[in-house]
């Protein structure tokens, strides 16, 4: 009896890993139990030429100096994911290898990377409690990059612990305060956000609302801000990705593009992304993107173009290259750096 359930969980197993859906492999447990098994290996080859030092992606930050030249292989963007089901509750864990320091390993030896929590989240009917993506991002918006996130210069883009609510295309959530760049600064309340989605046939757009309360040296005040984003189906299977947010921000739009007070003032910021991806045949494709985000008071300006050409190997392994610029312009001070890219993306 016991070896007959062995094969018989065996099969189950052997019948998953078989599948190709794209959420990844299952293993029934019961009538109302399932483990399910996704994410992704990928491998990246980068070249970075400019004033702008390399990094593996690009995000808001970056300073500028004397042209250089560098490249690097990395698989940091590899991920894994376990989702857990019993009857109305689900569990859903995410690592990556980006986490860690200098101590973990080095390209001397080992090329050693820790994990990094990503997601980390309970959901039980229309409630959500957990870390993951705010509710304030729309994530069909983001563009199929090689760069990892694409053009995060002007785009919402956080994962942070977070309570919320689904009515429908309504949500709305209380979110984890931090008061970037404020002195001795004191979260008192969690941020509030509230978010509609449109969807349709043609495709989704959402508007995003954010309501907080920042109190830190010589700033005590409610601060908001907006954003609109959405993925529009155009012609055959292309699609138009964008996004706006304006407003006061701060570390919500443009991944360190702004802070949320600067010298004892809110900041303001202006993010913006664009990116039309085009099929050139059922597998073959090329996405063409530009971000842009700009603070008031730093007078921080970053921008981010690409343009890149995918192809699936198969229905798992997908291959692609980019090339793209990345500018920074600081009170007078500016360069950029431009990179060419080379991927592989296996998903599981």
């Amino acid at each position: 009896m016991k070896s007959s359930a062995h094969k018989k969980l065996a099969g189950v197993i052997l019948l998953t890993l078989g599948s190709t859906a794209h959420a990844g492999y299952e293993i029934k447990l019961g009538d109302e139990d399932k483990i399910e098994f996704g994410g992704y290996i990928k491998a990246d080859g980068r070249y970075v030429s400019g004033a702008v030092p390399y990094r593996d992606y690009w995000i808001g930050s970056g300073s500028v100096g004397a042209d250089d030249s560098e490249f690097r292989f990395n698989a940091r963007e590899t991920r894994f994911n376990t989702k857990y089901t019993h009857k109305d509750v689900v569990g859903f864990l995410e690592f990556d290898l980006y986490g860690g320091n200098s101590n973990v390993g080095n390209e001397v030896i080992s090329n050693s990377y820790a994990p990094r929590l990503r997601h980390a989240y309970i959901k039980y009917e229309d409630w959500l409690l957990g870390q993951t993506w705010t509710t304030f991002m729309n994530t069909c918006a983001i563009p199929e990059t090689a760069d990892f996130g694409g053009p995060l210069v002007g785009e919402a883009f956080i994962r942070q612990g977070q309570i919320r609510y689904t009515y429908g295309g309504l949500q709305l959530a209380l979110e984890n305060p931090e008061n970037y760049g404020g002195v001795d600064a004191s979260d008192k309340l969690p941020d509030f956000v509230g978010k509609y989605s449109f969807n349709g046939d043609w495709g989704g757009v959402s508007v995003s609302a954010l309501v907080r309360k920042l109190d830190s040296l010589g700033v005590d005040e409610v601060t908001f801000g907006m954003s609109v984003a959405g993925k529009i189906n155009t012609f055959g299977k292309d699609d138009l990705r964008f996004q706006f947010s304006k407003g006061e921000l701060g570390r919500y739009v443009g991944v360190v593009v702004a802070k949320d007070v600067f010298e004892e003032q809110v900041e303001e910021t202006t993010a913006y992304t664009v990116a039309y991806r085009h099929f050139w045949s059922d597998d073959l494709r090329s996405t063409l993107f530009y971000g842009r985000g700009k603070a008031d008071l730093a007078n921080t300006d970053r921008s981010h173009y690409g343009i890149n050409l995918f192809t699936n190997l198969t229905d798992k392994l997908s291959v692609g290259m980019e090339y793209g610029n990345y500018d920074v312009s600081d009170l007078g001070i500016e360069g950029d750096s431009d990179y060419f890219q080379l991927s592989a993306k296996y998903s599981l």
